[in-house]
């Protein structure tokens, strides 16, 4: 099997091969501009977000382990244009916490009404987080990228990044209360896991 960068350099003189880095991140960066965009603009940024790697792939250089977070980094430049409907959305997900409505003797209504208290609350929290702080965090979260990864990702040092995800926890904690960041905060079956007190 082909790793990452043996993909990019063999795709240089064949263009072809360059589908396998789609067929394997493809879903991930899909999933991920999704949460943070919503599925009518993950489709746009995971599409930009290969084609743009397509037109650099003779400009890649570094290990294969960095080819993830080098597309996560393009994608994380794309949904920076998104902003606004991300912004749109956490505020709505914040706005919809008003919206209990009591039904008595129907337990998954009231599952999903909490489920629902509880995505408003998330929303809140993130769309509270200074920008930078809230893509680190999310990228860790939800796009299980290790430190290291975020900080290719965003092109800062990795220092930068442990100060915003220290901050963006030490925020959600304060917002949300220990039990709902706890869920956050697994290592999602990530190999070399973020350090907990970083």
């Amino acid at each position: 099997m082909n790793t990452d960068k043996e993909i990019v350099e063999r795709s240089r003189s064949g263009p072809a091969i360059f589908g396998e880095l789609y067929d394997r991140h493809a879903p991930d960066i899909y999933r991920y501009a999704a949460r943070r965009a919503g599925d009518f603009a993950a489709e746009d940024v995971m599409a930009e977000t290969f084609l743009i790697a397509f037109e650099r792939r003779a400009v890649f250089e570094g290990p294969s382990e960095a080819v993830r977070p080098w597309l996560f980094g393009i994608a994380t430049n794309l949904l920076r244009r998104h902003h606004r409907a991300e912004a749109r959305m956490l505020r709505a997900l914040a706005r919809n916490e008003g919206r209990r409505h009591s039904v008595d003797g129907l337990e998954e209504v009231d599952a999903k009404v909490d489920a629902d208290v509880d995505r408003s609350r998330i929303g809140a929290a993130l769309h509270a987080l200074a920008p930078i702080d809230r893509e680190a965090i999310l990228l860790y979260a939800w796009a299980d990228l290790t430190y290291d990864g975020i900080a290719t990702a965003t092109g800062v040092p990795i220092g930068t990044v442990r100060s915003r995800i220290n901050r963006a926890r030490r925020k959600l904690r304060a917002d949300l209360g220990f039990a709902l960041f706890d869920e956050m905060d697994s290592d999602h079956g990530r190999t070399a896991p973020a350090p907990r007190h970083a």
